[in-house]
C-alpha cells in the first residue's frame, strides 16, 4: 500500500513538473553579474536558458541551502545523543560484568563452589 501511494506521489509530481516545463519552454537571458557590476569589471558573462531550468535550479538550489542549513543547526543534538549513547554502551558492559561477578547458580552445591571471591 505504501510503496503504491509512494509511486502514485512521483507520478504526480513528474507529471506537475513536465506541464510546468513545457509550459516555460522560452528562453530568457541569465546574467552572471548586474548591468552596472558588469560595466565595471568589463565582463559580460551571459547565457540564455530556457525559462523552467532557472526555476528548476532555484528550487534545487534553495532545497540545498535549507538542507544545509538544517544539517549544521542539528550538530549539537548529533554530538549529545551520540555522548549518550556511548554512555549507554559502557553502563550496559559495566552491568553485564557486574551481573557474572554476583551472580550465583541455582545448585547451592555449584553456589558455594563458584561464589565470588571477596577482595
Amino acid at each position: 500500500m505504501t510503496r503504491a501511494v509512494r509511486y502514485l506521489f512521483l507520478a504526480v509530481l513528474a507529471i506537475v513538473l513536465i506541464v510546468v516545463a513545457s509550459a516555460n519552454r522560452s528562453l530568457v537571458t541569465v546574467h552572471a553579474l548586474p548591468a552596472d557590476l558588469a560595466a565595471l569589471f568589463q565582463v559580460d558573462l551571459q547565457t540564455q536558458v530556457p525559462a523552467f531550468l532557472v526555476l528548476f535550479a532555484g528550487i534545487i538550489l534553495g532545497l540545498l541551502i535549507g538542507f544545509t542549513w538544517e544539517w549544521l543547526r542539528e550538530h549539537k543534538h548529533r554530538r549529545t545523543a551520540s555522548t549518550k549513547s556511548r554512555e549507554v554502551s559502557r553502563l550496559e558492559r559495566e552491568l553485564a560484568a557486574l551481573k557474572d561477578q554476583t551472580a550465583l547458580p541455582d545448585d547451592d552445591v555449584l553456589a558455594l563452589l563458584d561464589k565470588p571471591k571477596s577482595r
